[in-house]
């Protein structure tokens, strides 16, 4: 079935948090593990301004119905990176854009090319280009909604829990978009399937690494992906991405932990150093 674009602009809205007693963390504060965690969620959730500057400068801008979800999904992640922010405010921890443009300043050279080096690629392959956007962008959206869901997992803690469910319940609509689109695009082109085969095996890593510290990205992932059920659900969305078109037998979650040193034996740790489950 496709996506109606329309129907998801019309019930797009805020994230609904307003009803939960986050003085309940007053009282029961969350481990700083998951705190780190939280922060580096909330951190992403309001970098999405970022990837949205990226797609402009792509042939997926000139596509009313891209346009239409990106603006819709931009609002979206804002307001669970807020939602996210409150509860941290309850811990003492404040997130603020001026924090979030200083970090941005530290990438250099390397956060003021990568959107030029996605226009340059996307004129020279083309419309072949929006597939791999797609793709890459169900990916994230994939990865996004199992580290909520563990999280909640983790933390057992009855209010945070039922945040996160919201925020997995958003994300499950970007998953509908991206995986829809992405399908699509990659069944009409081979050369399309190709490239994005290419460069997810190639290039694509977590969600994050491109803007959070080398240790920050490890210790989350240490903590949400380590052990045997962190393994099965990097296998599960490794088997979401297989099963696009061309994408079969792709395993670039599995092989992104293993490259953090991320073990499937251990339970909330890494070779990078200890990580604790909460």
């Amino acid at each position: 079935m496709a996506f109606d674009i329309d129907k998801f602009a019309a019930t797009s809205e805020r994230l609904s948090w307003d009803d939960l007693d986050l003085d309940h963390f007053r009282k029961n504060p969350l481990s700083a593990d998951s705190l780190r965690t939280l922060r580096y969620m909330a951190d992403v959730e309001y970098h999405t301004v970022c990837y949205t500057r990226d797609l402009l400068t792509t042939p997926s801008h000139k596509e009313n119905e891209m346009t239409t979800f990106m603006t819709m999904w931009n609002r979206e992640e804002f307001w669970h990176g807020e939602a996210l922010a409150a509860i941290l405010e309850v811990h003492g921890i404040t997130v603020d854009y001026d924090q979030l443009r200083a970090n941005r300043l530290k990438l250099g050279w390397r956060e003021r090319l990568d959107p030029v080096k996605q226009g340059l690629l996307g004129k020279i392959v083309g419309s072949d280009f929006v597939a791999v956007h797609m793709s890459w962008g169900a990916a994230n959206e994939y990865s996004a909604v199992s580290a909520y869901k563990r999280m909640a997992e983790l933390e057992q803690d009855p209010v945070l829990a039922e945040l996160l469910k919201r925020i997995a319940k958003q994300e499950a609509r970007h998953v509908a978009f991206y995986v829809s689109q992405a399908r699509e695009r990659l069944l009409a082109s081979k050369k399309a399937q190709k490239l994005t085969r290419f460069l997810l095996s190639k290039v694509w890593a977590p969600v994050g690494s491109s803007i959070m510290e080398v240790d920050d990205v490890k210790f989350v992932f240490g903590q949400l992906m380590s052990g045997e059920e962190g393994r099965k659900a990097a296998v599960k969305l490794d088997q979401n991405i297989s099963n696009l078109p061309g994408m079969s037998g792709l395993t670039i979650f599995q092989k992104a932990l293993d490259g953090l040193g991320i073990r499937a034996d251990s339970v909330g740790g890494s070779s990078a150093g200890s990580v604790a489950t909460a």
